[in-house]
């Protein structure tokens, strides 16, 4: 068979999408590989939310071309948010680059593929599909085996227009895909190795409020994934705190294997920077949802997204956000400094924070996650941990790496000869090194 090599940029819903253009290769002859020079093609899948990924891909670029002219008939392929954004001006600006597919062309991987290899110039295919429809049609590759975590889209899109944000221009409107495809999809891949179920969607919370012909609310999908046999552990990701609801925190409290762990952004910890960003809740609005959610579920873990330097963004309006961030206690944070996207409403208004004021707002956001995140993980030392064992390690004394259900990485000693990748094993947390959990196991099992 053929090799392909695939470099993914951005989210969870890019890693998603690589996987799906892996299993549509792998049905045409191709095998996965992690070595580029050996590939017969390449394909990078892009991100364009923040300007330091978008960078990253013309790096890439740059050590890749050599490869095209040592092997001529290497196939070169450019797939993503950016891919969508700037599809032309790519292809004039990248030499060699033989396609170029944004995110609802994915499924014509196969077909770009085979176009690219009997023309010189460039196959640019990023329109948007214009059904009403969102459909993923469920691939029949038992030989292929699936990632103990696996990643399912439920929804593609986004309707909420954020100013700063240029995901509804690169992944169109929100779309929702039938419960029975979502359901077939996680039965094929727990049938093919995987425990852990993540679904995901630019707002995955938002699910059932567009275009099924079966309506089904997100906090009831939930509960139809719970019921497949084999799924052991359910994630979700990326939540918008004015589509969370009481049905979630009742699935929450209901369902063991919905892990206790929510990523819901927040982006900032002051209303006028919040109305300017289109945000749809204030800050007292997001303390009240996390403080619900607490109370039906004391060890959640919480983890969000924060933007500092947002166009007008006082000392004080950036102070707040380190208020919210202290008083919500987060466990992890992504966090940036605000850069404008071309494309997002807000890269018309003016970039008045200056860039050393955006530097030191964010080290100080960065600290301040720093300390909570220590503190947290402190809290767990003498706790006994159920750990999703997920890979073996050779080095720093541990014998495995897995993840807790509030989704801390755990380092575990005490399993060589009795643990296998894929087992739950009962780790007793002994130290913290940083982010990481270090425990020793006590048990273990499967499911």
């Amino acid at each position: 068979m053929k090799q392909v090599f695939l470099e993914t940029f951005g989210c969870q819903m890019n890693v998603a999408d690589s996987d799906r253009m892996e299993s549509l290769l792998f049905q045409s002859g191709y095998l996965r590989t992690d070595q580029k020079e050996e590939a017969d093609l390449i394909v990078v899948n892009t991100c364009s939310v923040r300007e330091k990924a978008e960078q990253k891909v013309y790096s890439l670029f740059g050590q890749l071309l050599p490869l095209k002219e040592k092997n001529p008939d290497l196939i070169l392929g450019l797939a993503g948010c950016l891919a969508q954004q700037e599809g032309d001006r790519l292809a004039r600006r990248i030499p060699d680059l033989d396609f170029i597919l944004g995110p609802d062309t994915i499924e014509n991987i196969s077909d770009a593929v085979a176009q690219a290899a009997r023309q010189t110039k460039p196959l640019v295919w990023t329109r948007f599909d214009s059904h009403k429809e969102y459909s993923i049609p469920v691939l029949d590759v038992e030989d292929q085996p699936a990632n103990l975590s696996a990643f399912v889209n439920i929804i593609k899109g986004c309707d909420k227009f954020c100013s700063f944000c240029i995901v509804p221009y690169t992944r169109g409107r929100e779309k929702s895909r039938e419960a029975e495809e979502i359901y077939a999809e996680v039965r094929s891949l727990v049938k093919r190795g995987a425990k852990e179920i993540f679904l995901l969607g630019q707002n995955v919370n938002a699910y059932g409020k567009h275009g099924l012909n079966k309506p089904i609310a997100f906090h009831e999908l939930l509960y139809g994934v719970a019921e497949i046999p084999g799924v052991e552990r359910l994630r979700f990701t990326t939540s918008y705190p004015g589509d969370f609801t009481e049905g979630m925190i009742r699935a929450y409290k209901d369902l063991d294997i919905l892990m206790n762990h929510l990523h819901l952004p927040v982006q900032s910890g002051n209303d006028r920077i919040l109305e300017l960003m289109r945000r749809g809740h204030t800050a007292a609005e997001y303390r009240d949802m996390i403080a619900r959610l607490r109370d039906a579920v004391p060890d959640i873990a919480v983890s969000s997204d924060i933007i500092v330097g947002f166009p007008t963004e006082t000392e004080a309006e950036f102070e707040d956000t380190l208020k919210l961030m202290e008083e919500v206690d987060f466990d992890n944070n992504y966090m940036f400094s605000y850069s404008p996207r071309p494309g997002a409403p807000a890269a018309e208004w003016e970039d008045t924070v200056p860039e050393a004021d955006k530097k030191l707002r964010l080290q100080k956001t960065m600290d301040l996650q720093n300390r909570l995140t220590l503190k947290n993980a402190q809290a767990f030392v003498g706790r006994k941990v159920e750990i999703l064992v997920a890979e073996r390690m050779e080095r720093n004394g541990s014998d495995f790496k897995g993840r807790s259900p509030q989704y801390w990485t755990t380092h575990i000693t005490g399993g060589n000869g009795e643990l296998n990748i894929g087992d739950t094993a009962v780790v007793e947390i002994k130290e913290t090194k940083g982010r990481v959990l270090i425990g020793r196991r006590t048990a273990s099992g499967n499911g």
